[in-house]
């Protein structure tokens, strides 16, 4: 029998057992307090803390840094489940991957001791990108980058890094991100946190457990990857057993994720430019090199593939029954155009 992954966490877990570098390094995290740190409502994450592992060193001038951005729910020790430095030559550049707010590593819900749970801030994806400029000009001392880069939600802070920061980095690298959720992507992304929400044991975010929501991890499941590829690699007689995996599988805080599913929702990179994504790309200074999944059920490629086309951006749209599970930085198809990039002028 075939062994059933239940999660995209374990599929890269999986993978990361195959595939071990030096470079995986257990005891690389590390966290910076950036102080009380206003977000763009107005609130403020109090001790705000950001945690980052690099990968790599740094030059004398700092100029060589790439950073890398974590997806939904990942944590930057995740990231090194997909090998990035597969793409990104580590004795080249300093690979620094950072953890978005919300992650359970950065401050969180989960782990925010002054204001726990649902007495945390909301926060917005331009807040993650504003914590993460922060790190780097307060704590890293880096008033430049080669490049940003990032998968997921990890590509949607791309975007936004674009914008927010357009002189910060010499280039961009958007992967399976986007910089505006479709109609599609929202029905997606509401029915999952409405199911979380409205879940008993998640109590309105005041559990003392956290619960265990399987609607809510099946519905993800059902998008990761596409009908053809779950016919091909879980059977008929396979799916009690991959029911059994996903019902026992843990889940990260649900606060965390509610929390991170609502700063997706809200994302969209136009809002400061009139609602005009063609103003908003006006302002792009950087490369670009934009990298889509054509099948891709969780992030529809089709904003970000827009995009390309108001900027000189080069984009390169993959074509996988894996669909948001396409991501392969051994890939020739993906590896190539990353490292073109990174070695261009």
């Amino acid at each position: 029998m075939k062994k059933i992954i239940p999660s995209i966490l374990l599929l890269f877990t999986m993978l990361a057992c195959a595939a071990q570098s030096k470079n995986a390094a257990p005891d690389r995290q590390q966290i910076a307090n950036i102080g009380d740190f206003q977000l763009e409502s107005g609130s403020v994450i109090k001790n705000c803390r950001i945690g980052y592992r690099i990968y790599g060193h740094l030059n004398s001038e700092k100029s060589n840094g790439i950073l890398f951005l974590t997806w939904f729910e990942g944590t930057a020790k995740a990231i090194e489940m997909v090998t990035p430095w597969d793409a990104v030559d580590t004795n080249r550049f300093c690979l620094i991957i950072v953890d978005a707010l919300g992650d359970g590593v950065s401050s969180s819900p989960s782990n925010s001791v002054t204001q726990h749970g649902t007495d945390f801030p909301e926060f917005s994806v331009r807040d993650m990108v504003a914590s993460q400029h922060e790190l780097l000009i307060k704590k890293l001392g880096i008033t430049h980058l080669q490049a940003v880069m990032g998968l997921s939600m990890g590509g949607i802070q791309t975007f936004q890094w674009a914008v927010s920061y357009p002189d910060f980095m010499d280039k961009l690298i958007p992967i399976i991100g986007s910089p505006q959720p479709t109609s599609y992507d929202l029905m997606l992304y509401n029915t999952f946190r409405r199911t979380v929400e409205n879940d008993s044991a998640f109590n309105h975010g005041h559990y003392t457990v956290n619960p265990n929501i399987v609607t809510a991890n099946m519905i993800w499941e059902l998008f990761l990857t596409t009908p053809t590829y779950r016919v091909k690699n879980i059977s008929h007689d396979d799916f009690p057993e991959w029911m059994k995996n996903t019902t026992n599988t843990p889940s990260g805080d649900w606060n965390n994720t509610d929390y991170q599913i609502k700063a997706i929702i809200a994302h969209d990179i136009s809002t400061p430019f009139n609602n005009s994504m063609q103003q908003a790309a006006a302002h792009v200074k950087a490369k670009m090199l934009i990298i889509s999944s054509a099948q891709d059920h969780m992030v529809n490629p089709n904003p970000a593939i827009n995009f390309s086309k108001l900027l000189p951006a080069k984009l390169v749209v993959i074509d996988s029954d894996k669909g948001h599970l396409a991501v392969d930085f051994n890939n020739p198809q993906m590896k190539d155009p990353i490292v073109d990039l990174l070695n261009s002028n």
